[in-house]
């Protein structure tokens, strides 16, 4: 399972690198652009090619599942702790019939105590940040927690067996392809080295 997160901040030609990277095979994106409103994301999913709006998980403004045919919600921690302890009510004006939900974890005892059934959950951060300044690896090991668990941070061709051995059933991507010449080529090497 390989999860790439969208880049902060637009990159030039994003939208088109991103249409070849679902064509190339990605099946889960995660739309993540804190700075942008809502009208401003439904511009952006409106510029990607409608079959593709079924591999897309958004961040923010989870209603956006109403109006589009997305993946899935994801919950940032904060936003978890803030509305899961009354899910009920939470997803009551939401259409999430055959929708993910997942949501991010930054210590693997939160995640392991976490009692809400969440499709899968991204924990951070496994090595080093690629893309954040000093956010440092911490090497989490999973293998005692039975949930499907995504380690992100870091992740490069050369550590992908690492997150096998650590536990992880995917890696979640985010620098390691934007940050580079040709981000469908690097996502390619990844996806060609990581079979789960």
């Amino acid at each position: 399972m390989i999860v790439l997160i969208a880049p902060e901040e637009d990159i030039p030609n994003e939208i088109d690198i991103l249409n070849k990277l679902f064509k190339n095979g990605l099946l889960y994106y995660h739309l993540r652009k804190p700075n942008k409103d809502f009208k401003e994301h439904s511009e952006y999913l409106n510029k990607i090619e409608p079959e593709y709006h079924n591999r897309i998980v958004v961040h923010y403004f989870h209603e956006l599942v109403n109006s589009f045919d997305l993946k899935g919600i994801h919950f940032q921690e904060q936003k978890r702790i803030d509305h899961i302890d009354n899910p009920g009510q939470y997803f009551k004006n939401l259409n999430m019939f055959g929708k993910t939900i997942s949501s991010s974890f930054h210590e693997p005892e939160t995640l392991s105590a976490c009692y809400f059934e969440f499709d899968y959950h991204l924990l951070s951060p496994v090595f080093s940040s690629l893309s954040k300044e000093g956010y440092e690896g911490r090497g989490f090991d999973v293998n005692h927690i039975n949930k499907t668990i995504v380690g992100m941070g870091g992740v490069t061709n050369e550590n992908l067996d690492c997150f096998k051995k650590l536990g992880y059933k995917g890696v979640g991507i985010l620098g390691s392809i934007w940050n580079t010449e040709n981000p469908v080529e690097s996502f390619n090497k990844i996806k060609n080295s990581y079979k789960i």
